[in-house]
């Protein structure tokens, strides 16, 4: 009989959590109607995506701008904007961008969190552009040891 309840109780158990699965396009969030609405996609230009800036001494935080440009005929929304590592911290326009429109995805990166020498790093941005809806921003530079 303790066998039938556990059998039982495995049983709701498995029912509920698959409640939550969030496969509902009620639960789904406006990004991701917006990068499955194929229709609606548009091209984006980058004016810079790759930066080097320069050397920097440790300690020193330092902030890099990456501009585009809608190039197509819809809005641009930006999606969603990682930062390669913990020691960048991403932020970017969050409105849409008309086309014509510039934008702008900024990088603070905090040498305190990094290691001396070169760097390059990453910040990945998801839009709803095509043919590519997925880029890869990066800069470079050199973090010089305290005291040089």
């Amino acid at each position: 009989m303790k066998g039938v309840w556990l059998c039982i109780a495995a049983i709701i158990a498995t029912g509920l959590l698959g409640c939550g699965n969030g496969n509902d396009s009620t639960s789904q969030s406006v990004s991701d109607r917006q990068l499955k609405d194929t229709a609606n996609y548009t091209q984006v230009q980058w004016l810079d995506s790759v930066v080097n800036f320069g050397s920097i001494p440790m300690g020193e935080t330092i902030k890099l701008r990456y501009r585009f440009t809608n190039t197509g005929t819809r809005p641009l929304f930006v999606t969603h904007v990682r930062a390669g590592c913990g020691c960048t911290v991403a932020d970017y326009t969050k409105d849409a961008i008309a086309p014509g429109g510039m934008g702008e995805i900024t990088a603070a990166f905090d040498s305190r969190k990094s290691q001396p020498g070169n760097v390059r790093k990453v910040v990945m941005v998801h839009t709803n552009t095509s043919p590519v809806n997925e880029h890869t921003l990066i800069f470079t530079g050199e973090v010089k040891p305290s005291g040089n």
